[in-house]
């Protein structure tokens, strides 16, 4: 048995994160890192607009960012639209270098935590190891006492034949089909002949067939005249997207166990990233000395809750979104939010939209059937208080 100075059960971006931040701000620190797999951040893409971080954050982050943008495109079928300001782009071989070899952090891979407390986890060879506190940041839990939506998604990272021609992202392509719920194409030019296309859908329940949406992806490539050469790699997604919730509850059923990330229920309610929140998380922990797990337990929460206040709109706009109007029509909804102003899309994105932007998004011509938007807004399950 091995004592640590703290155990970060998971290495995907959140627990990352929190590595890179507090070896920084306290480099004595000795980490354990256990990950079910072979390297820190799996097959994964993690994205972000320049304004949803503080210019410190993107100091810190910097090592981490493989691909920058200075805008990017959305494409609806009543017009097509060029919002200026950074998008960033980290990738999981990017993340996975700096993680490994970040000073004092000691990263296990293939090492399945079958068992964990505050205090102390067991790996499936019955390896034991104790440390001040341990974070789960093993990913996203179903609760119930969360209520949620999906954004799931097929990626695959394409070698073309010649050149795309792209010069920015186009973060959402909803003039293709829309099938059972709000759908869109999601491309990403990473060098002049190389792409990352996402077939992504907002839906009731986290299941896509992949089958469907390879031949999507290679039917959406054809159409814009980008001849595939060689699949480089393939990833996929369940990102849940908040309706209602019990809060209080919900970290009760945690037991004094803290948590990072998606586990942790710290992402953006309505778009799935999950970058921004985890490195304020990362910058809230480092920010003071290490203690044990009962404080660093009550600092997790207190962050986790008072997020889940500030996201009290967007649950309201998610409802909207998922439960008002035939699925084939929540297009019309995010068609409507990006023909606001580019200021309030920045705010949006960065989970900190002001009154006036709460109150220009929910006001004039309404994208959905007015009855069908306010049943929707008022809707919660008997378990759960809409807030």
């Amino acid at each position: 048995m091995k004592q640590w100075d703290l155990i970060l059960a998971g290495g995907g971006l959140a627990n990352g994160l929190i590595a890179l931040r507090l070896l920084e701000r306290q480099p004595s620190l000795k980490i354990l890192m256990p990950e079910n797999g072979p390297q820190p951040g799996g097959n994964h893409t993690w994205s972000f607009h320049q304004h949803d971080l503080t210019p410190e954050q993107h100091h810190w982050i910097a090592p981490l960012v493989a691909h920058r943008w200075d805008g990017y495109d959305v494409q609806f079928p009543e017009f097509t639209r060029t919002l200026e300001g950074g998008y960033l782009t980290v990738t999981s071989t990017q993340f996975a270098q700096v993680i490994r070899n970040l000073p004092g952090l000691h990263f296990q891979p293939d090492a399945e935590v079958v068992s964990l407390a505050p205090d102390r986890i067991t790996l499936a060879g019955g390896e034991v190891h104790t440390a001040r506190a341990v974070i789960d940041g093993r990913g996203y839990q179903p609760s119930p006492h969360l209520q949620a939506g999906f954004q799931s998604f097929l990626g695959q990272e394409w070698q073309l034949h010649r050149p795309h021609g792209l010069t920015r992202p186009i973060l959402m392509d909803a003039t293709v089909d829309q099938l059972e719920g709000y759908r869109f194409v999601y491309t990403l030019p990473l060098t002049a002949d190389r792409v990352l296309i996402e077939d992504t859908h907002y839906i009731d329940s986290a299941a896509l067939n992949i089958s469907d949406a390879r031949e999507r992806i290679a039917a959406y490539a054809a159409s814009k005249g980008m001849g595939l050469k060689t699949l480089l790699r393939e990833e996929q997604g369940n990102l849940p997207i908040t309706l209602a919730g019990a809060p209080q509850a919900y970290w009760q059923q945690r037991e004094g166990q803290p948590c990072s990330g998606m586990r942790a229920g710290l992402f953006h309610p309505t778009t799935g990233y999950s970058l921004p929140l985890a490195a304020a998380l990362a910058d809230r922990i480092a920010a003071e000395p290490l203690h044990d797990h009962a404080a660093l337990a009550g600092v997790i929460r207190q962050f986790a809750l008072q997020q889940w206040q500030r996201q009290r709109f967007f649950r309201l706009l998610n409802r909207m979104l998922f439960l008002a109007g035939p699925p084939a029509r929540r297009w019309r909804v995010m068609q409507r939010f990006y023909r606001l102003d580019d200021g309030l899309i920045a705010r949006f994105y960065a989970g900190h939209p002001t009154l006036k932007d709460m109150a220009r998004i929910l006001t004039g011509k309404p994208p959905v059937p007015v009855g069908e938007a306010l049943r929707a807004v008022l809707k919660h399950t008997p378990r759960l208080r809409a807030y």
